[in-house]
């Protein structure tokens, strides 16, 4: 539907007849996504094609999340974008180039519509800048206190090229680990967005899509053993679960670690590790020692990527064993993140 015919809706907020399957829920579809999303049909499916599944060897990837935030809009990005992002990341971390989305909305009643309209033209803007389509969705409607205004679940389909392959069992000792920015921006910047410890700062969220840095890695170094990218949980969730699968052990330094003073500044007042903040545009990537330089200058080329460092190596210490090397020289034990240090963030 072109935007120009975009349908009338006088509510302004969300209703319990916009779920009942009637015309106001028409309208309420027809006036807030499928006018912005522009789906090919108004089938029940969406039909699929594209030259790269064609391709021998080429394998499908498919993933599917939710996403609940608190605050909803917040510094740097809204749940919309972080629902296009995560999912479009989640694809491209395991080498696919991502080509499909479906979204699927969970909203209370009495929701405003403009709320919405914003959430939904931040996915169409990011799944234009990550190069997919959004193509088919659903809508719920609950009644007051059955939910935090919109939740969003998301599903998406890529294409792997043949010669690709990343899997964290890939990784060998030597392997560099490299991060394409900084750390825990997106954690700092939910935690003071909520408002709950009166925190005054300038810290926005590093939410990105990042299909186009992948694929330029890959590019630059064939060799690539694997990729995650660093939300709940942070780096060192992310680098666990890779030493882990790996059966190998990894070695970050402190002083390598990209860090922007605001977010130290955050963690210290508040006790939190910024190992463990979440992320939702930053990756860990292991690559071969002789291909890192070529990944490192592909990655600072791009956006995504310009302040990519390499922050540790794989070796064939203690299986599953992270540790970081100190300012001080000492060496200490990162483990898995035990418990929660933020609530929805993401």
């Amino acid at each position: 539907m072109n935007m120009m015919s975009r349908p009338k809706l006088r509510d302004q907020r969300v209703t319990l007849s916009h779920g009942g399957g009637g015309k106001a829920m028409r309208d309420l579809i027809e006036h807030v996504f499928t006018s912005v999303f522009e789906p090919a049909s108004m089938e029940d499916q969406a039909r699929l094609m594209n030259d790269a599944i064609q391709e021998t060897g080429a394998r499908l990837a498919f993933t599917t999340d939710s996403f609940v935030v608190d605050p909803i809009e917040f510094p740097g990005g809204d749940i919309g974008k972080i629902a296009v992002c995560g999912t479009v990341n989640d694809l491209a971390v395991g080498g696919a180039k991502p080509l499909w989305l479906s979204a699927a909305f969970i909203i209370e009643e009495g929701t405003e519509i403009a709320l919405l309209e914003r959430i939904v033209a931040s996915m169409k803007a990011e799944a234009d800048k990550a190069g997919v389509r959004i193509v088919t969705g659903d809508t719920k409607v609950v009644g007051r206190g059955s939910a935090d205004k919109v939740f969003v679940t998301t599903a998406g389909v890529g294409v792997i090229a043949p010669d690709v392959h990343l899997s964290a069992d890939l990784i060998q000792p030597g392997d560099v680990a490299i991060v394409n920015g900084v750390l825990g921006d997106h954690g700092a910047a939910i935690l003071a967005a909520r408002g709950d410890m009166a925190l005054s700062t300038d810290i926005v969220s590093d939410c990105q899509g990042l299909g186009h840095l992948m694929q330029t890695v890959l590019a630059a170094a064939p060799n690539t053993r694997a990729a995650r990218d660093a939300t709940r949980g942070g780096v060192a969730s992310a680098l666990n679960e890779m030493a882990e699968a790996a059966k190998l052990a990894i070695e970050i330094e402190e002083t390598a670690l990209p860090l922007r003073p605001e977010v130290k500044g955050v963690c210290e007042i508040l006790g939190l590790d910024p190992l463990y903040l979440a992320n939702e545009g930053t990756l860990v990537v292991f690559v071969p020692a002789d291909e890192a330089d070529a990944a490192l200058a592909a990655m600072r080329a791009t956006d995504a990527g310009r302040d990519a460092v390499v922050i540790g190596r794989a070796h064939a210490g203690e299986a599953g064993r992270v540790t970081m090397r100190t300012l001080f020289g000492g060496a200490r034990i990162v483990d898995m993140l035990v418990g929660e240090q933020l609530p929805r963030i993401c």
